[in-house]
């Protein structure tokens, strides 16, 4: 991400302003109930139509200090469509205790790139950039016409954004797992971090079903001190980062008296919002212990040009490269 100039697609000033201060940004009403209800009708179906036969039985855990996902299944699920069960899912004889669709924590992480319904929202047609085109100077007068996250993108100072990953999170009654503090540049890392979330709600999130939480402003203050890698013995591991751990700016940098303690805000939000997570911003997420669950999609973009996604990072690119967001 670079310093963006003012906006005329994608964003307001006011949103702009809101995210690069706070380093989230929620976004009512981003998608359609006819949209909303698409999604959702294709994650049930997944989450109904995959066999159990051919699966490792693989859990995904949300705890650092947990034995996250080592394997294969998980390691190469970049280029397809995977299943990852809640660790709470299985009793003490690794059987499962509900049934398969209400047993997965997520879902990733190519919908992006696989699944029609989720690939529409990168489609300029499908889903425009409203903002750009309701201006005399935006994306579509400027003979761009833009999907509304590339015009975000755009807005952000992106110059080459590039989709990286994309998940379905269930967040199942009773069971959905407590997402600790965390950066999402940690998990996907570029030299400089450039991450930035996309999370869309499919369903309400509220305080009952573990909606999310940030420390806003954190993402000025707070570095990427660690790298979710793929480890030199097999699986993955957390290792200190060698190198930069800001973005390129003025405004980012360690300030004595700043920590993770600080008080986080809650992002209550209806289905249909989007928010917009900047990737060295701290937020977390609770268990779900009510009986309704927090379905939501995320991807997530990284900054293609003048950046570095070496080798080390769990997640490796296909072999025609991360999704452009720009298609023109």
């Amino acid at each position: 991400m670079s310093s963006p100039s003012p906006s005329t697609g994608g964003l307001t000033p006011d949103q702009l302003a809101t995210f690069w201060r706070d380093g989230y940004l929620i976004i009512p009403n981003a998608l359609p109930p006819t949209t909303v209800q698409a999604l959702l009708d294709e994650t049930h179906a997944l989450l109904e139509g995959f066999p159990l036969s051919e699966h490792p039985m693989t859990r995904f855990s949300t705890g650092e200090k947990s034995a996250h996902v080592g394997d294969d299944y998980f390691l190469s699920s970049g280029d397809k469509v995977r299943f990852f069960f809640e660790e709470d899912a299985f009793d003490s004889e690794g059987k499962l205790t509900k049934p398969k669709e209400r047993a997965i924590n997520k879902i990733g992480h190519a919908l992006h790139a696989l699944s029609p319904p989720f690939a529409a929202l990168l489609d300029p047609a499908l889903n425009p950039d409203l903002l750009g085109a309701g201006t005399s100077t935006g994306s579509v007068a400027a003979g761009r016409k833009e999907s509304h996250p590339a015009a975000i993108a755009r807005a952000l100072g992106f110059r080459d954004p590039r989709c990286l990953q994309s998940m379905v999170i269930c967040k199942q009654p009773e069971i959905g797992g407590a997402v600790p503090p965390h950066q999402d540049s940690t998990f996907l890392y570029t030299d400089p971090p450039s991450a930035v979330g996309f999370w869309y709600a499919l369903e309400d999130a509220t305080a009952d079903n573990g909606c999310l939480s940030f420390l806003p402003g954190s993402h000025r203050w707070a570095p990427i001190r660690q790298r979710f890698v793929r480890a030199k013995t097999g699986g993955t591991d957390f290792m200190d980062n060698d190198g930069p751990k800001f973005p390129a700016g003025e405004d980012y940098g360690e300030r004595e008296g700043t920590n993770g303690d600080g008080k986080y805000e809650m992002g209550e939000v209806k289905a249909g919002s989007l928010v917009l997570i900047h990737g060295n911003l701290l937020h977390k997420s609770e268990k779900n212990l009510s009986q309704k669950g927090r379905i939501i999609y995320t991807f997530h973009v990284i900054e293609g040009e003048g950046t570095k996604y070496d080798e080390r990072n769990w997640l490796q690119p296909p072999a025609d490269g991360f999704t452009r967001l720009y298609r023109d």
